[in-house]
């Protein structure tokens, strides 16, 4: 994640600096360091702020789910976590997911596939232009 998009993101969940820090577990430090591009958005960081952003955009989306966005056969379903705990719309939030046949193998990996998937681009779409590898 840019600095960017992690600025945008804050503006988006309508918090200060000071609040995103207490929401994130983190020190406004932290949070100058990352806006400015001082320092790299930890792994952490980045999943707990993408995952309070699903959670505001998903008053404005609809429900679908990530098996019917990419029309999973029932063989991958039964192996795949997010089936699994009925989370469709938080698969790019769940590692171990196996949206090309296997789970990646760290958080880098998950979000490059994540990033150009056509189900994370639908529930992302506006607010992460120019957030793709490619």
């Amino acid at each position: 994640m840019e600095s960017y998009h992690f600025k945008h993101i804050r503006t988006r969940l309508k918090k200060t600096q000071k609040e995103l820090a207490q929401l994130l577990g983190i020190s406004i430090k932290a949070v100058h360091s990352y806006e400015q591009g001082w320092r790299r958005i930890p792994h952490h960081v980045e999943r707990q702020l993408l995952f309070l952003l699903s959670r505001v955009l998903r008053k404005d989306t609809v429900s679908l789910k990530c098996w019917d966005i990419l029309k999973c056969p029932e063989k991958r379903l039964e192996k795949c976590p997010a089936w699994e705990f009925q989370a469709g719309d938080l698969c790019w939030f769940i590692n171990g997911t196996k949206c090309n046949g296997e789970a990646q193998n760290s958080w880098d990996d998950k979000m490059d596939e994540c990033k150009n998937c056509k189900v994370f681009m639908h529930f992302f779409h506006k607010e992460m232009e120019g957030f793709t590898n490619g």
